[in-house]
């Protein structure tokens, strides 16, 4: 089963429609119990960051998801909370890979809004059978500064930034997998074949 964190924001249930058109089980809980019981844990993004952290706070979620060893995926926000800190609203984030999420330069339109083409430089189980150079859903206003030893995968808005990252058993992207069509449906059964969930 596949753990959706409830922050009280985010894509939560267009992340679950998306697991059941995979014919994956997955319930949407910010219960530390189930999480830590599930074999693959999905953060869903959208939302602020200070507002999110407040919610994480409050249900212990700060402490736990570091800690957590199954494989984790975090989209949009939750790429960006895995951050050390966040320009948006001064916060600290859940420091899991090293790096700060800044806003996009004002020159910049913000957010983001739309299809943007992805570009892999690195193998991950991720992404396995998906092209380099695919385009996938974005909307951002700040991009996850990590360090390039963990960015597997860049987008252009000005100049390139992180899109996907991976540590470990964390793995996360900028875009929303869950409205990306065929690749982002192909990434979402990777990470259910990494969780063992299919």
């Amino acid at each position: 089963m596949i753990a959706i964190i409830d922050y009280k924001a985010g894509n939560t249930g267009s992340v679950q429609n998306a697991l059941n058109r995979l014919g994956v089980v997955s319930v949407i809980t910010a219960d530390p119990s189930k999480i830590k019981s599930s074999s693959g844990v999905i953060f869903p993004g959208q939302g602020r960051a200070g507002a999110a952290m407040n919610q994480l706070k409050n249900t212990g979620l700060d402490k736990l998801i570091p800690k957590l060893t199954q494989p984790f995926l975090g989209i949009c926000l939750g790429m960006q909370l895995l951050a050390e800190v966040s320009d948006e609203d001064n916060v600290d984030c859940l420091n899991v890979i090293s790096g700060e999420c800044r806003k996009f330069p004002a020159l910049l339109k913000t957010p983001q809004l739309g299809w943007n083409k992805v570009m892999f430089n690195k193998r991950s189980p991720l992404i396995r059978g998906i092209a380099s150079g695919q385009y996938f859903y974005f909307l951002n206003s700040y991009y996850f500064d990590a360090e390039q030893m963990y960015v597997a995968g860049t987008a252009s808005y000005g100049f390139d930034f992180p899109a996907v990252v991976a540590k470990d058993n964390f793995f996360a992207v900028q875009f929303h997998p869950e409205k990306s069509a065929n690749p982002g449906e192909q990434l979402l059964k990777n990470f259910c074949e990494i969780s063992k969930c299919l």
